[in-house]
């Protein structure tokens, strides 16, 4: 038997192949915030749904009203798994109450941020999500065997820059793959 040494993906971005059958990951674009041999965690980037930050801001401080440009700014479904909560993924440098650096960027999951972004001192560039996908120990790793994911390096300017719509085949472009040319068929030597 071959020793294969872990690769983990984390601070990358997967691609939810066109044949996904999960709802919850069909045409999906998703970062990987951790992955070790317990299992992963990310957030699904290019999903918004109908709230956005004056909708949430509402519920945390219900007596001051929230800034009209709070309405411009989304909320992304970043996956099935606590959906109450919420994720700040922006540029590394500002710190709030709970930010962890993951390479060039930083996850905020602490309510100050959105705070911080709604009375304009935040983050210049920032994606807010509500939930998370997570997978068990070896579950990734085999969805990635069953063709289900495609990986590829993180960029900035796919996440901040570009609309979220466009993201997912943005990420696959940056492998020279077109997803609508892609099959379920996979083949194995």
């Amino acid at each position: 038997m071959k020793n294969v040494e872990a690769t983990y993906l984390k601070h990358q971005f997967l691609i939810a192949m066109p044949h996904m059958a999960d709802p919850n990951f069909a045409q999906t674009l998703t970062y990987i915030v951790e992955h070790t041999a317990n299992g992963a965690m990310g957030l699904v980037v290019n999903r918004p749904q109908e709230l956005n930050l004056a909708d949430i801001l509402e519920q945390l401080r219900p007596d001051i009203e929230p800034p009209t440009a709070c309405q411009a700014v989304p909320i992304y479904i970043g996956g099935p798994v606590q959906t109450d909560r919420g994720f700040v993924l922006h540029p590394k440098g500002m710190k709030f109450q709970a930010t962890v650096e993951l390479g060039d960027i930083a996850l905020s999951t602490s309510q100050d941020v959105l705070f911080a972004i709604a009375d304009g001192m935040g983050p210049a560039q920032s994606l807010i999500t509500l939930g998370y996908a997570g997978w068990e120990a070896g579950q990734l790793e085999a969805e990635l065997a069953d063709n289900a994911w495609l990986n590829c390096p993180f960029d900035a300017d796919i996440l901040f820059a570009t609309p979220s719509e466009m993201r997912l085949n943005a990420a696959a472009a940056r492998l020279g793959v077109n997803l609508s040319l892609l099959t379920s068929q996979a083949g194995h030597a």
